[in-house]
């Protein structure tokens, strides 16, 4: 079954429950009101004609069928709201498949860089970029390491392929990888930077682990308590020893209570967020996986202890509960009765000592299978596309057959690139809107993709591990006095200095130069491309300055290739094919006379 028919079929049986869900709720919803009024009215008529043994047992049979009423609308609204979540997941799922993801919220702004070697000039965060195409994370952390991958922080070979073997595995379970994430989902905004909560789990309270503490927190109310009541009801015990016990619990708490308000802020504010990491971490726990990096993540995350991940951080859930209990009414006479506080700060600080110092692993954990799962969504829905195949040759190469970009889904045209020794550079020329720039960002984001263990929009795929750089939306920034031109040098400075090091780079040259004269960038475009040519890098430029194209005469480095328009009816059009040698056609006089200029025949 191809991806559309499963995620059609899915979004349909999903929007069926979606609707049986609905209907049940305003059946239970009815049902309780009409226990409810019942109740009430059965109690009034009992109490009025003074049957007040049958009117408690009534009241108490009410009482509990409301409770299960109650009951079963939590989990009828729980189940809704499961529905209502992967109907959604697979209706992106469809926008995605269909070209029509550009409508995703999170297009991942907070990543871009506009001085970033490649990132901003490939696409990889902002609108209609590749980030926003494939996130499915909802977590701070699995955001962030998907980011990572596309920003290339992890190109090891042996790594490449681990994440491959995991992007396989879970593009094969869809339902699995729909089950997970919509955990992250329950929360309506997006999960939050956890770093606060992963440093409050780190930190420890010694007071409240004193030996000493545990047995007065212990005892003292469990003498508190019987004494109140005796009390009030017997002679047996004076006023005053429950009021002097009430009294020592009062300074108890208030002793370091300022301290406590805080601990129990923090727990407040990530509640949401724990209840959201314990069920995506049962998720994962209990699935049984054949890849060695998801192997190795599952490992990670039951720690030293060997105790499961969930098992642990769902003690901490249970905790964090407890504590909400703070804002119920009449909390405050309950806690000064039980030192309620002080309780839930030893079983805190208890599993602190225990498990806090593993928080951080688990959350990680549970990014790094976002960031995966993002990736399994390429190969889910292009089983066409090939994983690549990345060594780490001292020779830099990239070979690709039928490449296309990848955010195009529409009318993609792929092309064969092929950088065979000893070819270094791929001199690109063409007129005006031919392809030039879409095809070094083609070889650039299919690079970014394959480094990050995805597979490429490509039928094969060949790759050293290189350092990629561009060079092709530079812009003025005049923040700090800095031209476009001057930009530009900069960007290439920094191409040469690490090409020049030893470094393989693979760089994406559009227009160099284009701030200056035309013989000057005509000899600052030849020189760069020479100086390139010597060192271990490749990549492509792409250039109108027909004069650099001779330079393949000269230097057997050097290969021209071009894009060609035709003219139809009065109007051109691209066929976007990649071509051996150099362009012999030229459009922009054509485009001006489009754009309202007369001008005339005799000045061509």
């Amino acid at each position: 079954m191809v991806a559309k028919e499963k995620y059609e079929r899915r979004r349909k049986k999903y929007s069926l429950l979606y609707e049986k869900y609905s209907k049940a709720i305003d059946v239970v919803s009815n049902l309780r009101l009409a226990v409810f009024i019942t109740g009430i009215a059965l109690t009034v008529f009992l109490f009025i004609i003074r049957y007040y043994f049958i009117m408690a047992a009534i009241i108490i049979a009410f009482l509990v069928t409301f409770a299960y009423l109650m009951n079963e609308h939590d989990k009828l609204f729980k189940a809704r709201l499961y529905s209502s979540i992967f109907v959604k997941i697979n209706e992106d799922s469809l926008k995605r498949l269909n070209g029509e993801w550009e409508c995703f919220q999170d297009s991942g702004k907070d990543f871009l860089d506009e001085n970033h070697k490649y990132a901003y000039d490939l696409d990889i965060f902002g609108d209609r970029s590749l980030f926003q195409w494939i996130n499915v994370a909802n977590t701070f952390l699995g955001r962030k390491a998907l980011s990572k991958l596309l920003l290339g922080y992890s190109k090891e070979p042996e790594l490449i392929k681990k994440r491959q073997e995991a992007v396989k595995e879970l593009a094969a379970n869809p339902g699995w990888r729909q089950k997970f994430l919509a955990e992250s989902l329950v929360v309506s905004e997006k999960i939050s930077d956890p770093q606060n909560l992963i440093n409050w789990a780190k930190e420890q309270y010694e007071f409240y682990e004193k030996p000493w503490l545990v047995i007065v927190v212990k005892l003292l109310p469990v003498i508190t308590i019987p004494s109140l009541i005796l009390a009030f009801n017997t002679e047996v015990v004076p006023y005053y020893v429950p009021a002097f016990l009430v009294l020592i619990q009062y300074f108890m708490l208030k002793y370091k209570n300022r301290e406590r308000n805080e601990i129990f802020k923090i727990s407040d504010r990530f509640s949401k967020d724990i209840g959201v990491y314990r069920n995506m971490i049962k998720i994962f726990e209990n699935k049984n996986f054949q890849s060695d990096l998801l192997k190795e993540i599952q490992s990670r995350m039951a720690g030293k202890t060997g105790k499961p991940a969930y098992e642990q951080i769902n003690g901490l859930a249970k905790i964090i509960d407890s504590i909400s209990s703070r804002h119920v009414p009449l909390y405050l006479i309950f806690n000064l009765l039980t030192l309620w506080d002080y309780r839930n700060m030893i079983i805190l600080e208890k599993w602190k000592a225990a498990s806090g110092k593993y928080l951080e692993a688990w959350l990680e954990g549970v990014g790094e299978v976002e960031a995966l799962s993002s990736l399994a969504i390429i190969r889910h829905d292009n089983p066409d596309w090939v994983m690549p195949e990345i060594n780490e040759d001292e020779i830099s190469k990239f070979e690709a057959l039928n490449i296309g970009h990848p955010l195009i889904t529409s009318n993609r045209v792929c092309n064969h690139l092929n950088f065979s020794s000893p070819v270094k550079v791929l001199l690109i020329t063409g007129s005006n809107m031919s392809g030039k720039s879409t095809l070094l960002r083609t070889a650039g984001i299919n690079l970014v993709l394959a480094y990050a263990g995805a597979p490429v929009c490509a039928r094969d795929f060949r790759a050293s591990v290189m350092d990629i750089h561009s060079c092709m939306r530079v812009s003025d920034n005049l923040g700090k006095s800095i031209s476009s031109f001057y930009a530009e040098l900069l960007r290439i400075k920094e191409i040469l200095k690490e090409a020049k090091e030893g470094k393989k780079v693979f760089f994406l040259l559009d227009e160099i130069f284009k701030g200056t004269n035309s013989r000057d960038r005509h000899t600052g475009a030849r020189v760069l491309i020479e100086e390139l040519c010597k060192t271990k890098s490749i990549g492509m430029v792409s250039t109108h300055d027909f004069e650099l194209c001779d330079l393949e005469q000269k230097n057997p480095k050097i290969k021209n290739y071009h894009f060609e328009e035709y003219y139809k009816d009065n109007k051109i059009y691209f066929d976007y094919k990649l071509r051996k040698g150099v362009s012999t056609t030229r459009n922009a006089i054509y485009l001006m006379r489009m754009a309202g200029l007369d001008i005339d025949e005799s000045l061509i």
